[in-house]
């Protein structure tokens, strides 16, 4: 049976983490050592995990930084395997964590990550996002390298690898990509699904969207984005949603879906702009 240390990140989550926790120490065939990493939960998070032995890092409130807790928290992991469930994450198979390690046993496949499928309450534009990034049939897209919420990775590659600091965001695909580049696999596991989405309002998808453009120029520093190829994302993203609306019978939800699409587009842009112009700085996914 393989030793696990499972990393899950807390911050006033008391309305899911019991469901993400009871479904945790339901997997089967593995051992699991739990890591509870708090950024200052004053809900009833902490009374809630408190029912379950783990390892606690408690994080300053006010300083959660993604990549230097990330860090912290596999630097203290006992395991040669590292295992990531976001606190909002509910595993749905009693084996999706022997799954998802399972290609791990190859020397050269390093990391791993699991299909997420949506909440029941899930917007339209989120169903369709997530089908395309966690697909059915294990043929992912090129633009998908690894995603956090349910992902394992070796910690002897990650002494060789850390997660980067420079942005406040996407540090999973950061990682990712630099992983690919030094010759590493990471295996996408369809059949280690958990339940895992958010439905933001527009001022939330133009913060998420600020700070993945920001990362966007660390992680690729050799990519332009002009307003021009910006109109055209947005013009082909608007296209495609439209007619997956269009083909749920949702076509009602078009003039609402435009403004999601040019907030979804020109946030990014800002993020990206904002961090090209510091020249390498970092910013902390600040913005004025």
């Amino acid at each position: 049976m393989k030793k696990v240390t499972v990393i899950v990140r807390t911050f006033n989550v008391d309305w899911v983490v019991d469901q993400t926790l009871v479904a945790l120490y339901k997997q089967k065939d593995i051992d699991i050592e739990l890591m509870i990493v708090d950024s200052g939960s004053t809900d009833k998070t902490l009374e809630i995990v408190s029912n379950y032995e783990h390892q606690f890092i408690a994080i300053e409130p006010g300083t959660y930084f993604p990549g230097k807790v990330l860090n912290q928290a596999v630097e203290s992991a006992q395991t040669e395997l590292i295992v990531f469930v976001n606190s909002d994450t509910v595993l749905l198979d009693p084996y999706a964590l022997c799954k998802l390690i399972e290609p791990l046993k190859d020397t050269n496949t390093v990391a791993s990550y699991g299909r997420q499928i949506i909440r029941p309450e899930a917007d339209l534009w989120v169903k369709h996002d997530y089908e395309r990034a966690f697909t059915k049939d294990g043929n992912q897209p090129n633009w998908m390298h690894y995603s956090l919420p349910i992902a394992s990775m070796k910690k002897s590659i990650w002494k060789t690898q850390k997660f980067y600091t420079e942005a406040w965001g996407s540090e999973d695909t950061q990682w990712g990509v630099k992983i690919k580049e030094k010759g590493y696999n990471i295996a996408y596991v369809k059949d280690a699904i958990a339940m895992h989405s958010h439905n933001y309002t527009f001022k939330q998808l133009a913060s998420r969207r600020r700070i993945e453009g920001e990362a966007e120029y660390f992680i690729y520093p050799k990519k332009s984005l002009s307003i021009f190829s910006t109109v055209l994302s947005f013009g082909a993203s608007f296209l495609r949603e439209s007619y997956y609306y269009i083909s749920h019978n949702k076509g009602m939800g078009i003039p609402v879906l435009l403004i999601n699409r040019m907030v979804y587009s020109w946030s990014f842009y800002r993020g990206f702009v904002y961090s090209s112009q510091l020249n390498n700085k970092t910013t902390y996914g600040n913005y004025q």
